[in-house]
C-alpha cells in the first residue's frame, strides 16, 4: 500500500507555480518539492493545512490511498 501526493496536479489545475506556491504557504522551495515529486516520507498537517487553504482544496485531493495489488 502506498500514499500518493498528487500536489503537483492540484498545482497545475490552480496554475500556480512551485516558489509562488511556497512563499504563500511558508514552506521552502526544496521541501514544496519533494512533497510535489511524492518523495516525501511524512507531511506535517500544519503544512497541509496550508496548501489546502492555498489551493482551495480538500486533503484527499492531494492524498490518495493505493492499496496493494495482493489484496
Amino acid at each position: 500500500m502506498a500514499i500518493v501526493i498528487n500536489l503537483d496536479v492540484m498545482m497545475a489545475k490552480r496554475k500556480i507555480g512551485l516558489t509562488e506556491l511556497a512563499g504563500k504557504v511558508d514552506i521552502t522551495l526544496a521541501n514544496l518539492s519533494i512533497l510535489k515529486n511524492n518523495k516525501a516520507k511524512a507531511v506535517r498537517l500544519q503544512t497541509l493545512d496550508a496548501i489546502c487553504r492555498e489551493l482551495d482544496c480538500q486533503p484527499g485531493d492531494i492524498l490518495e490511498f493505493i492499496p496493494d495489488d495482493d489484496t
